[in-house]
């Protein structure tokens, strides 16, 4: 049974939380920033995560392979390249809740979103549209607009955008799936981001898998806030594919790789249209150099050309932590220390100086909340930084407070609501 804590707006209930947080020593695992000699607050996980002390010596085992081995460090290295890949599969699988060979690692997140659609957005004269939440990544509008287009359709006409209620800043689940249901005839892809970057909501995927495909339409999403955030159960809720990058919660690096899931029912089906590529080919074989492309099963079988081994090293550091904490305790903490946040921002917005729009269920998000300034938000965002804090702001008034589980403390969150206070001054 979950223990209720009733959190107190003070220094030394924090410092008491983290005595008590079984995941407190992983923090010293992470490089802080440090500007003008002054350790900075880290609340921006969900833009870059924090570099993992692990990641050089990664990084440095294969500089070292490739001087010692050349080219034979593809199968004589100490992580022999041209199974690069495959080192990921079991953890990151176990991070997003599916099977190994549903996973892969490869590329990057818009590049996979498009070769999942070319796969899964199959339009007809009938059946031609994409559903897609309004206020998406931008990212993600322009991927749909492009297949859109390339498909010979009108994007106004052919995508459907999911907006809130008038007067409410996040989507209702039961408005989502009569939305889908209202299209049910017209739909060929429902690709929503599984939790908006935004406003912070987490959507309730497995209601939206089930309702999209019992309409005939493919289901995608984009889980670049989720993976490493939420408990996904991605081969369970069953959706077609999903994308995502790895340089936000899981602490990869700037331009980190991307992930990929395609569900098991199509991991077999050489027939799927896909656009292909030498590292996807049956691996028996791939040597003999024929033509006529033959796929790998499962999700290796999209990839295009061998691993970036430089670029994917350090989420091989950083898999290993989330593969030794677990996806249990890390939201376990997750929910605590954003509730905590939660708490104190109210305390302290006594005179409604802002607005939380991220949803106050904790099953509706993830370690993100956002708030929304009654007034000049940058000017608010720039006094916080000049406290030595490193949070995010975007347009037009919306700061987006994100406490990372692995690597904040309760006590970094009571500096930080302080820091934010007395912006307000």
């Amino acid at each position: 049974m979950e223990t209720i804590v009733q959190f107190e707006n003070s220094l030394i209930f924090a410092q008491e939380m983290d005595k008590n947080d079984p995941l407190q020593a992983y923090r010293s695992q992470f490089h802080f920033p440090m500007i003008n000699g002054q350790r900075q607050l880290y609340f921006c996980g969900n833009s870059l995560g924090l570099q993992p002390k692990s990641v050089k010596e990664h990084i440095n085992i294969e500089l070292e392979d490739w001087a010692n081995w050349g080219v034979e460090g593809h199968f004589e290295g100490r992580n022999p390249w041209y199974h690069y890949h495959k080192f990921f599969s079991q953890k990151m699988a176990n991070v997003v809740g599916a099977k190994a060979d549903e996973v892969v690692i490869f590329n990057t997140l818009t590049t996979n979103l498009h070769l999942m659609m070319v796969s899964f957005y199959q339009p007809t004269q009938k059946r031609y549209k994409i559903m897609i939440e309004g206020g998406a990544f931008p990212s993600d509008y322009y991927a749909v607009e492009s297949q859109i287009k390339y498909h010979g359709f009108d994007y106004d006409d052919a995508c459907i955008e999911l907006v809130p209620r008038p007067g409410e800043d996040t989507l209702r689940t039961e408005d989502i799936l009569a939305k889908i249901q209202a299209h049910k005839d017209e739909l060929a892809l429902v690709m929503i981001g599984g939790v908006n970057y935004y406003t912070g909501q987490f959507y309730d995927l497995e209601a939206i898998t089930k309702v999209g495909h019992s309409v005939g339409a493919k289901v995608g999403f984009d889980l670049a806030h989720a993976a490493g955030n939420i408990k996904l159960k991605l081969h369970d809720w069953g959706p077609d594919f999903a994308v995502w990058c790895t340089y936000k919660y899981l602490n990869s690096g700037p331009g980190g790789p991307g992930g990929c899931f395609v569900h098991e029912r199509h991991a077999n089906n050489p027939s799927l249209p896909r656009f292909a590529g030498w590292w996807g080919y049956e691996e028996e074989s791939r040597f003999m150099m024929e033509p006529g492309f033959k796929p790998q099963n499962g999700a290796a079988g999209w990839q295009l050309s061998n691993a970036q081994v430089f670029a994917m090293a350090p989420l091989k550091a950083s898999l290993d932590i989330f593969d030794e904490v677990g996806m249990d305790a890390l939201v376990a903490k997750r929910d605590q220390l954003t509730g905590y946040l939660e708490f104190l921002i109210n305390d302290i917005n006594q005179d409604n100086r802002f607005k939380i729009i991220t949803p106050s269920n904790t099953k509706d998000r993830g370690a993100q909340l956002s708030m929304s300034v009654n007034g000049d938000g940058k000017t608010i965002h720039k006094k916080i930084m000049e406290q030595n804090v490193i949070v995010d702001f975007r347009e037009p008034n919306v700061i987006r407070l994100a406490p990372a589980p692995l690597y904040n403390s309760f006590e970094d969150v009571y500096h930080f609501v302080q820091a934010i206070d007395k912006a307000f001054d």
